[in-house]
């Protein structure tokens, strides 16, 4: 398989809907300091995008203001069509953390359900959904259970299962399995490409400092240089889904990381 790195601007959306896009999008904090510059990007629907890149790089700045927490000091964004504030005020939008953030003193189901409940969805419908999105997971016998008698790999199932009750069309991950042990760590990555498949159109953008996690889950691997963090080169990972130990294991996934490796070098 032919290894190759795509010009930033020329991602061919023929025939798939635009959901993100970034023009020369820059990010200066008033102390001066300068986050992200200059970053252009395009993401369809039902794409799987991993951002790579050393700390400090722009990463999660990039994920803010594509969530619309933070605005851009210059260039222009679009996130479903619209601006990021208004994408996120139509609930299109979900965001898992690191941190699994689940109330620690009421269970699972409640917990799901808790986006619902702030909309003032009914309780038999948002409990509904939230049997829909924590069967999803794997969790559905789990539902009357507290957080603290889960794993971490169980707590950070029961974050994605939040962030999908909504049907979001775009959901952002930022190290999501970052504090999580390797054999855990690559289950959670079965499941979520699993979880990714089943919801077909819903787009992932997914920030690790993990290559092989990279290499493994995305559709491109998006490399972002050091401070002040550009877009350097984005990477399509043209093989097959679904994948698993078999992808993990080819001659195609260790050559896949080298060239994000050697990216992330330059």
């Amino acid at each position: 398989m032919a290894m190759r790195v795509e010009e930033i601007t020329s991602h061919d959306m023929t025939g798939t809907q635009l959901l993100v896009e970034l023009n020369n999008v820059g990010k200066v904090y008033p102390n001066g300091t300068v986050a992200v510059q200059n970053a252009n990007l395009k993401a369809g629907e039902g794409e799987f995008l991993s951002f790579v890149g050393p700390s400090g790089c722009g990463k999660s700045t990039i994920f803010n203001m594509i969530t619309g927490l933070t605005g851009p000091t210059h260039g222009q964004m679009s996130v479903l069509g619209t601006t990021p504030k208004q994408a996120r005020k139509h609930n299109e939008t979900a965001f898992v953390f690191q941190e699994h953030t689940l109330l620690p003193w009421t269970n699972l189901i409640e917990n799901v359900t808790l986006p619902l409940s702030l909309r003032g969805v009914s309780k038999k419908q948002r409990y509904a959904e939230g049997e829909r999105v924590l069967e999803l997971v794997g969790l559905k016998d789990y539902i009357k259970s507290l957080p603290r008698q889960l794993s971490g790999g169980m707590k950070m199932r029961v974050s994605i299962a939040r962030a999908l009750i909504s049907r979001p069309k775009l959901l952002l991950m930022d190290e999501p399995f970052g504090a999580l042990d390797e054999i855990t760590r690559q289950t959670l990555q079965d499941e979520l490409l699993n979880i990714w498949s089943k919801e077909k159109t819903m787009t992932v953008l997914f920030i690790t400092h993990n290559v092989f996690e990279a290499v493994f889950l995305s559709t491109r691997v998006v490399v972002m240089t050091p401070r002040p963090g550009k877009i350097s080169d984005v990477i399509p990972i043209e093989a097959p889904f679904p994948r698993g130990d078999a992808f993990r294991s080819s001659n195609d996934f260790g050559e896949y990381v080298g060239l994000v490796s050697g990216c992330l070098k330059h």
